[in-house]
């Protein structure tokens, strides 16, 4: 797949990097020449003009590409360029990175998927500093399932997988012990210093914590 990356900063580099380790070609776009000035350059085209201008859009390959993402420094060309990549070249994938948590719902309006990294860095704070290491790694729809990080308590070591699931709600999906991940049986017993990821639907996170022997309850 081609992907347009609109910004070259660090959030760029570092996409641009690992999108062309997984085999896809790139273009990047920023308006600041230095920005290309580093080592380890990739191999697509680095083209210098605003990540909104449909000419520079054009030449980095806009209307063959499968993905475009916006992740420049500036909420507003990140979402100006975006829609212009979906409204006038039609692309599929459309993602903009924002600064303000909300305009993240005006733009999923628009069609346009967001990360805001305020709003991410907030909620897992928050998780770390209220939910005792218990950590929500993704969610799901409109949040109706999360799936949450934790470090197997003392109280749940030799329990089974079984022991702590219920079909409809809470659904252990990986085990890592030792730096190796692996999908449970549902017989496998934790173990001491295993990290859980577990599927839970956002009604029953309270009662995968009480399974599992953790005390009281989030919020």
């Amino acid at each position: 797949m081609h992907v347009v990356i609109g910004g070259y900063g660090r959030v760029g580099r570092y996409l641009a990097h690992m999108l062309e380790k997984q085999g896809h070609t790139v273009s990047a776009i920023d308006h600041d020449p230095g920005a290309f000035e580093e080592i380890g350059e990739i191999s697509g085209q680095k083209l210098v003009g605003p990540v909104y201008d449909r000419g520079t859009l054009v030449a980095a390959g806009i209307e063959r590409a499968g993905c475009f993402a916006a992740v420049t420094a500036g909420d507003n060309s990140n979402i100006v360029s975006a829609r212009i990549a979906k409204e006038t070249f039609g692309v599929a994938n459309v993602v903009a990175r924002i600064y303000d948590p909300r305009r993240a719902e005006l733009y999923r309006e628009m069609g346009i998927r967001t990360v805001s990294s305020v709003e991410w860095a907030a909620s897992r704070i928050l998780r770390i500093i209220g939910d005792e290491g218990q950590l929500s790694e993704y969610q799901f729809g409109e949040g109706e399932v999360e799936m949450l990080e934790l470090e197997i308590p003392a109280r749940a070591v030799e329990k089974r997988v079984a022991d702590v699931e219920t079909p409809g709600e809470i659904r252990i999906v990986a085990i890592v012990r030792e730096h190796a991940a692996t999908v449970p049986a549902p017989g496998e017993r934790f173990r001491p210093g295993d990290r859980v990821y577990a599927a839970v639907a956002s009604g029953s996170v309270d009662k995968f914590r009480a399974l599992l022997g953790i005390k009281e309850v989030r919020r």
